[in-house]
């Protein structure tokens, strides 16, 4: 079997790309190899590969900076996922993509599950909605998995941040209105691995069905506890001098930014935990294996 990887050297990609590799040949392609704002670039290298599987977790998500560059994140976020998909309908191929937990409008009171309206209030949110409507489109065998709040041991995210802010500052500002599960990068990836092994079994049976699942860790949390965990666990870990002594939980009003965040991005797992017969771990959990890992 032939899976073909884009963004590969991202987060969930540099992950995937060694969760993957017990299930088939993996071509693990980068933006240089796969340009996803190039569709028509796009279509030659998935015609030429002809893969049996495309998983594609490259995206624009620069979320604030969409604001002022929505062509450019509909292109690689909608158009683009639109070409993985027709293609893969042509050559009866399955796609695995990823949303976000922003097609949400963040007001209801409890956790989203995958059949709550839908309704993004900033530009990347919109861009990933239409992504997932391109993919249902096309008829494609697919799984859309949409996750929150992304983090990993490497490239720039909230975890390396705060990391970093905790080694050079004594007092933090942190979000404490928005709730929500942060999510690791290599569970994102070790799931999506037994998802793909289960989804192909059951297209050779004859019982495949395509649909939307989310996958983010149990439990919830805010940036503000978010935060302070990490500065917690780095301080057990006592690998690196943290001069920080007080992160202060501000509300979102305080920390003005371009794009509009929902203040709840919880995500019910219970749909994919039923179909694929898995347990999430907790946040707190993964984020101490992954700190561990980092060490």
């Amino acid at each position: 079997m032939k899976i073909l990887l884009t963004g590969c050297n991202g987060q969930v990609g540099w992950e995937l790309a060694r969760a993957l590799l017990p299930l088939g040949e993996v071509i693990a392609v980068n933006r240089a190899q796969a340009d996803l704002s190039d569709p028509d670039g796009l279509r030659r290298t998935i015609q030429k590969l002809n893969p049996d599987v495309i998983v594609n977790p490259a995206a624009y998500t620069a979320v604030d900076k969409a604001e002022s560059e929505r062509d450019l994140a509909f292109l690689i976020n909608a158009e683009a996922p639109r070409v993985l998909a027709e293609e893969a309908a042509k050559n009866a191929s399955l796609l695995i993509h990823y949303s976000t937990d922003y097609v949400f409008d963040g007001t209801k009171h409890a956790p989203y599950t995958e059949d709550d309206a839908v309704h993004p209030v900033n530009v990347y949110g919109q861009s990933k909605l239409a992504g997932e409507q391109a993919i249902q489109a096309t008829g494609a065998d697919h799984l859309i998995l949409r996750t929150s709040w992304v983090y990993a041991a490497r490239g720039q995210n909230f975890l390396k941040t705060i990391l970093r802010l905790a080694a050079e500052r004594e007092e933090l500002n942190i979000v404490a209105d928005q709730i929500g599960s942060p999510t690791w990068a290599r569970l994102i990836a070790e799931t999506t691995a037994h998802v793909l092994r289960q989804a192909l079994l059951e297209r050779q049976q004859g019982g495949f069905s395509s649909g939307i699942y989310n996958l983010t860790s149990a439990g919830e949390t805010s940036w503000h506890g978010f935060a302070q965990t990490i500065v917690e666990i780095a301080r057990q870990q006592g690998t690196q001098p943290l001069k920080n002594r007080i992160i202060n939980p501000i509300p979102t009003t305080d920390y003005p930014v371009p794009a509009k965040r929902p203040l709840n991005s919880r995500l019910s797992t219970n749909r994919l935990e039923q179909r694929f017969g898995l347990k999430m771990p907790t946040w707190d959990n993964a984020l101490r294996l992954c700190m561990a890992d980092m060490v």
